[in-house]
């Protein structure tokens, strides 16, 4: 049997940033020695509590930290209001033209080496998976879509609202919806990933009854 790789090929990345792009299984200088011998763009998690000092020695920088939301049915705050709905029932145009650009606290944003149009792409072609699958909620505010949560198993995968909809308090009827529809489906959680800088989803998750679990900080390594 062969040894599991210690770096594996990203394609959706791959597929976005027009160049090899790699995650790192594990963290250790023999994982950290293959990846700089291998061209491309790299991606690793770390425990937030782990030295730091070899991915510095090996020119991994920082881009973000990682937290994962969770709750269960018994600690859901959920709201509710006449005027918000949810359905799976979506104009993908709408939906695509919602997302794009609107992931400013995502990672590959906030990689000085990274393109932000290419970023952008990164997430649209991961929103038209998530609509091809059928796998997305949209979220509508008197009939009209205000944006939509798109999902994979019990995790909320990405989500995002139109300008207009932002900053009025509204998030948390259309979470609500969505946690409720997830978990009644036979699910025993939702859960998420977020940036911790998206302090706005942060407070709207610990609103709703989430805990915060399993902080991960994410460096990359650009080889050329």
């Amino acid at each position: 049997m062969s040894a599991a790789p210690l770096i594996r090929h990203t394609p959706w990345d791959t597929a976005a940033f027009g160049m090899p792009a790699w995650e790192l299984a594990e963290y250790s200088e023999q994982a950290l020695r293959q990846a700089v011998q291998t061209a491309g763009h790299h991606t690793i998690k770390v425990d937030p509590l782990a030295d730091k000092r070899l991915l510095h020695e090996y020119g991994f920088y920082y881009c973000d930290t990682l937290i994962e939301p969770r709750c269960n049915a018994a600690r859901l705050r959920a709201a509710q209001h006449p005027d918000a709905a949810i359905s799976r029932a979506v104009d993908a145009g709408q939906v695509l033209a919602i997302g794009h650009g609107a992931f400013a606290h995502g990672r590959f944003h906030r990689d000085f080496n990274l393109p932000r149009a290419a970023a952008d792409l990164r997430y649209d072609n991961w929103l038209k998976q998530l609509l091809g699958a059928q796998q997305v909620y949209g979220l509508y505010w008197q009939g009209a879509l205000a944006g939509f949560i798109g999902y994979s198993g019990n995790s909320l995968a990405l989500h995002a609202l139109a300008e207009k909809y932002r900053g009025k308090g509204l998030s948390k009827y259309w979470w609500s919806a969505v946690c409720v529809d997830m978990l009644a489906t036979g699910h025993d959680e939702v859960k998420s990933s977020i940036s911790a800088t998206n302090l706005a989803v942060l407070n709207l998750y610990a609103s709703l009854g989430f805990s915060f679990n399993n902080p991960q900080d994410i460096y990359h390594r650009m080889v050329p």
